[in-house]
């Protein structure tokens, strides 16, 4: 029915509130005292809804500005990290209650507190320091690296064959007996004194890389199938979590850095005592596993606190920048099809070294089928945990057999992927060598055609002059310089073979791509400076560079030796392996 003014309304059901739909206006008289609402009251009324909406907008206002700062704070913390959340922590305009909802989603890291924990408290007793060592000329021997505490050795109950000397590059560093010269002395020969020193050091232990397969990838695929049981020594698969991180140092990796540090100050301490002064500069580069590796190295050389006694110098590693350190950022391999191939080789020796042990497993579980990719990363997986957690089950799992077979398996993978099978390691390796003989004979490089840094080759960043130069890499640099120096010992035996494993072989990745140091001597019985390579506390033959003689001791004129570098150098052409390919 129509209304006073028109509209029409629709007559309420029975039930139904009898409110309609749009207003109802209703005239009132003066007369009708019932429906007669005086100005005051009018007006408060106006009054309380103008606070309602008040409250509202504020409301409203308060949710907008938690819908905008919430998630700038999550884009803050996901773009800055955490430091950036706990510098928001600290603004005074901040709310507490804004405060208290940050610190549950990214609690703060309690950091020290040196007004109530001071250090420098007096009273330090006597602090007079002795001579600097210098093992090298007074010691009749040096001691063989081979710790590894606190880990758990895998193989306590297989005599002497140590299975953590057989994982490749995984394996804890130690030292070497001989690399062809049995009659070589660890220490400096008699009539000989270390002039100067050129440290080339790997990072240490650290957790599996982001490559996709290795022990995560094996962890994954377990995950994903549902139903299977391990019975026997693989019964601890059924309770297994796997617990490893990715790419930095384990605390066993830190503490290998650590001690090497010790080793070379006892060394090679008497050689600060040339410096007349001056810092030595230690280089790395960005990643962090180099880069904590350089600290915990120079802790053990200098002692805590080191920073105060070294220039640390941090080139960034990654693709697209020069780094002597990490030349693969600098070249273009992304259409390299050789590295594929070693990967290739590689597993076809898995295929064959692995069927048993393949077979033996699948004997020891049910509801599924372990693959030879499953079995090979077992086995890393062994040699990951062991140097991460202490101790790992999987080590048992495979005989004395087939861990030779896998110290060959990582012989396969670093001869074709880095080393003397692979034609890119001369060209990456080109750049730390221009820098050696630049060091080695004082003068400025002036042509930067390879990976080299030249914004960081000045008096300050790249001093020429020092006695001790300590460069921080990783293992694949040395594969590569093994074949970019042309140590052809470690290439006698040729390319290994992907179908059996020799009996004799002079290429063993645990041995030759841990580190190595190269030694300026002066000597009595010698006109000449001499140079010897030491790689895993052992001499290498220098026949291999030209002119450098069959010595028993492994050394190398100085001259000789920059003359036989640099003409590999010369024939080496970076650009024409590494830029661009149209």
């Amino acid at each position: 029915m129509p209304n006073e003014e028109g509209y029409e309304l629709r007559t309420p059901l029975r039930g139904e509130d009898d409110e309609p739909l749009l207003p109802r206006y209703e005239r009132t008289t003066h007369s009708d005292s019932s429906h007669h609402t005086s100005h005051a009251q009018q007006l408060s009324r106006q009054l309380e809804i103008r606070r309602h909406s008040r409250f509202r907008r504020a409301v409203s206002c308060l949710c907008l500005a938690l819908f905008i700062v919430i998630p700038s704070f999550g884009l803050a913390g996901c773009w800055f990290g955490r430091e950036a959340i706990n510098r928001a922590k600290q603004w005074e305009q901040l709310p507490e209650e804004w405060k208290s909802w940050l610190n549950q989603i990214a609690p703060g890291k309690a950091a020290p507190d040196p007004g109530n924990f001071p250090v420098d408290v007096g009273y330090a007793g006597p602090t007079p320091t002795g001579n600097e060592a210098n093992l090298m000329a007074t010691a009749p021997s040096l001691p063989m690296f081979t710790g590894v505490s606190p880990l758990v050795p895998p193989d306590s109950a297989r005599g002497s064959f140590n299975i953590m000397q057989y994982w490749g590059n995984l394996s804890p560093y130690f030292s070497v007996d001989s690399h062809g010269l049995p009659e070589a002395q660890r220490v400096t020969p008699e009539t000989c004194q270390v002039e100067s020193l050129h440290w080339l050091q790997r990072h240490g232990a650290r957790y599996p890389t982001t490559m996709p397969g290795g022990p995560e990838g094996f962890a994954r695929r377990m995950r994903e199938v549902s139903g299977w049981e391990a019975h026997g020594d693989l019964s601890f698969l059924n309770d297994y979590t796997y617990q490893l991180g990715r790419e930095i140092l384990t605390p066993f990796g830190r503490q290998q850095l650590f001690n090497l540090g010790v080793a070379a100050r006892l060394k090679y301490g008497h050689l600060l005592e040339k410096m007349n002064g001056r810092l030595p500069v230690f280089r790395t580069e960005s990643q962090d596993r180099m880069l904590r590796s350089a600290q915990n190295f120079a802790t053990g050389f200098f002692g805590y606190p080191a920073e105060s006694q070294y220039n640390l110098e941090v080139m960034i590693e990654s693709p697209g920048f020069n780094c002597s350190l990490a030349p693969w950022g600098a070249c273009d391999l992304s259409y390299d099809d050789s590295q594929r191939s070693g990967w290739e080789k590689m597993h076809a020796w898995e295929n064959v070294f692995l069927e048993d042990a393949r077979e033996r497993l699948n004997g020891l579980i049910t509801g599924y089928d372990f693959s030879i990719a499953d079995v090979a990363d077992m086995m890393d997986t062994c040699a990951y945990e062991t140097v991460a957690l202490g101790y790992s089950s999987f080590c048992t799992l495979f005989t004395v057999r087939e861990w030779r077979g896998y110290e060959y398996r990582n012989d396969i993978s670093w001869w074709y992927t880095a080393s003397f099978g692979w034609p890119y390691a001369k060209p990456l390796g080109k750049a730390w060598l221009q820098e050696l003989v630049s060091r080695l004979t004082h003068t400025r490089i002036t042509d930067f055609d390879s990976a080299i840094n030249s914004t960081l080759h000045d008096d300050i960043h790249f001093p020429l002059n020092d006695v001790l130069h300590f460069d921080f890499t990783h293992d694949t640099l040395f594969a590569i310089l093994l074949s970019a120096m042309n140590l052809t010992t470690f290439a006698e035996s040729g390319d290994p073979p992907v179908d059996r494993m020799p009996k004799h072989r002079s290429f063993i990745a645990a041995k030759c791509v841990r580190f190595p140091f190269i030694q300026v001597l002066s000597c009595t019985d010698q006109a000449a400076k001499q140079i010897r390579l030491i790689w895993n506390d052992a001499p290498v033959p220098l026949v291999g560079i030209r002119n450098c003689p069959d010595d028993e001791e492994g050394l190398c004129p100085l001259e000789t030796f920059v003359a036989g570098l640099q003409e590999l150098i010369d024939e080496t052409d970076f650009q024409a392996a590494c830029g661009p390919k149209s």
